[in-house]
């Protein structure tokens, strides 16, 4: 960054927000070379454990920039486990639990699946504070990267001519403020996100909804209990779900040593606002059971590192992703309840998509109007996961635990094999999600050259690979075992697929190479691939999603230049 002796500086984009949004969209221009200005008013990344579950598209994404085994390592131990369990209080009794592979055996692990499960990577069960640490450090290692925490966004004005914006230290004097002229900006500073504000963009979608659980006000704890596993008669997990007739609940692991983010449902939306860290120690003792405390006598010591309040049972998406020159993304485009761990995931897409076509526009590879299905794409999949968050949060939300759930009686009994059945059936509803995870689709965007063909039925637990235009490329490990993903070009990939002598690649080379387009061609031979993916040929983006696939290199120059809008 260049800032001129009037203190106005002059960047390419401006983006407001530095969580996973923001951060992920600084590495994606950060490769590409684009000059970038982040702000974020708080002092650093997250200190809070926020969204705990990185899906498998996600670390895709990371292993793409090639820090994904980076991302493994943070958070639980290598050999911890990363079950869901649900409980009538956490050391009580157990109810239904998901087995699921540790961080260290999941890289070997994801090779041996198949099918649904045919991915380079598995999810991992990490902290988003661990998560933005990685981001940030790799953001930062671009020289076009200006990232600073404490500084935040005061106005901005989108002219014809670019965005002019003033920014400046939280608490400093407009002495301090800088003035920033840039050709585009991106609002990823929240929930409450100022630039959506100002632009006058409202929600579409459901708020307000009451449930048993993940529906109303929540209050959230950031503890540390060094005596959680000791004194827990329960095979250790990562995320353990109380259901009983008196309270809701859930802890998850944030260190695999006793840092926890507690989680309860409370029953007065008023009160809640009210509550006391006594407050907070009660419950979670409530939550935890009586093992416990009738060995000692005492309640679990615990230290409580922070504590919020929020609301859960939301489904919303703003109205638009795009005014101008000013775009939104992350939770300034969409709010979830945090229910299959979509929300951060979904963040990390919409930076994905937009970066590498802002950088697109930027070096004159494509128009500007290349930008516009930037909002179209990503509001059709916002819509469709917040709509599966909320299916999910109903699935368990809406249960009712048995009054007589933890009696030691016949009813207690019967009780609780009700609870067994359909609570087992809830956690692979929520957790086994690979259609949710791999299925999302840009059908209709205007820069996927369609083939006529129909894609499988999008299913939240069910994924049937498919290269049909607007999704993500199947995948496969190859005899030398890597990853076909690991063959991708960070930009274009042309995949040649079969007996190299069939297709010549030559055409699209040559219409990459006029019009200024980074297309790298990939040779697979053998049977395999030409009928996973239906096709001899299949044209990649950036972003890995096919944007065509066939046989005819005749029509190369018009492939291409649909695809980056032309």
């Amino acid at each position: 960054m260049q800032a001129n002796t009037s203190n106005t500086l002059e960047t390419e984009v401006l983006v407001a927000g530095g969580g996973p949004c923001g951060l992920m969209l600084a590495n994606e221009l950060g490769r590409r070379g684009i000059r970038c200005l982040i702000v974020d008013s708080k002092p650093g990344t997250a200190f809070n454990p926020q969204a705990n579950a990185t899906q498998a598209r996600t670390m895709e994404h990371y292993r793409r920039h090639g820090f994904a085994q980076e991302v493994r390592t943070q958070g639980l131990p290598a050999d911890h486990p990363t079950d869901i369990a649900y409980l009538t209080r956490f050391a009580g009794i157990e109810l239904a639990r998901l087995r699921l592979p540790t961080a260290g055996a999941a890289p070997e692990a994801i090779k041996h699946m198949s099918g649904s499960w045919s991915a380079a990577e598995l999810p991992h069960r990490v902290s988003q504070k661990f998560v933005e640490v990685v981001l940030r450090e790799h953001a930062q290692s671009w020289p076009c990267i200006d990232l600073r925490y404490g500084w935040q966004l005061q106005s901005f004005q989108d002219t014809s001519h670019g965005i002019e914006a003033t920014v400046q230290p939280v608490g400093g004097t407009e002495e301090q403020a800088v003035h920033v002229r840039a050709a585009y900006m991106v609002g990823a500073d929240g929930a409450r996100s100022m630039v959506r504000a100002q632009l006058g963009i409202s929600w579409e979608g459901a708020t307000g909804f009451k449930r048993n659980f993940m529906g109303g006000r929540m209050l959230a704890v950031y503890l540390r209990a060094p005596d959680f596993y000791k004194y827990n008669p329960n095979d250790r997990a990562w995320m353990y779900v109380v259901v009983n007739p008196q309270l809701r609940a859930f802890i998850m692991s944030v260190d695999g040593q006793g840092e926890m983010a507690f989680h309860i449902q409370m029953k007065d939306d008023e009160a809640t606002e009210a509550l006391t860290e006594a407050d907070a120690r009660y419950w979670f003792n409530q939550a935890y059971g009586k093992s416990y405390r009738d060995a000692t006598g005492h309640d679990m010591a615990i230290e409580i590192l922070s504590m919020a309040t929020w609301t859960a049972g939301h489904a919303l998406v703003a109205q638009r992703f795009q005014e101008g020159r000013v775009f939104l993304g992350g939770d300034a485009a969409h709010l979830f309840t945090p229910t299959g761990g979509l929300g951060y995931n979904t963040a990390v897409e919409d930076a994905v998509n937009l970066g590498w076509k802002l950088a697109h526009v930027l070096r004159g590879a494509a128009p500007a109007s290349l930008l516009d299905t930037y909002a179209y794409e990503r509001k059709l999949l916002a819509t469709r996961n917040t709509g599966y968050a909320r299916r999910l949060a109903d699935s368990v939300g809406l249960f009712d635990a048995d009054p007589h759930l933890e009696d030691d009686t016949p009813e207690g009994v019967a009780a609780r094999a009700l609870a067994d059945e359909y609570l087992n059936g809830h956690v692979r509803r929520e957790f086994n999600i690979p259609g949710i995870t791999f299925g999302g689709r840009y059908d209709g965007s205007p820069i996927i050259v369609t083939d006529g063909t129909s894609p499988p039925a999008d299913e939240p637990n069910v994924y049937i690979p498919s290269a049909c235009p607007g999704g993500r490329p199947p995948h496969a490990w190859l005899p030398d075992g890597t990853s076909l993903y690991d063959h991708f070009n960070f930009e274009w990939t042309l995949l040649v697929l079969g007996e190299p002598q069939a297709l010549s690649a030559q055409p699209f080379e040559t219409a990459a190479a006029a019009l200024g387009l980074d297309l790298k061609v990939v040779h697979q031979a053998g049977a395999e691939l030409p009928a996973l993916y239906q096709a001899p040929m299949a044209l990649i983006r950036p972003d890995q999603i096919v944007a065509w696939r066939g046989d005819g290199t005749q029509e190369a120059s018009s492939i291409l230049r649909q695809a980056v809008g032309l």
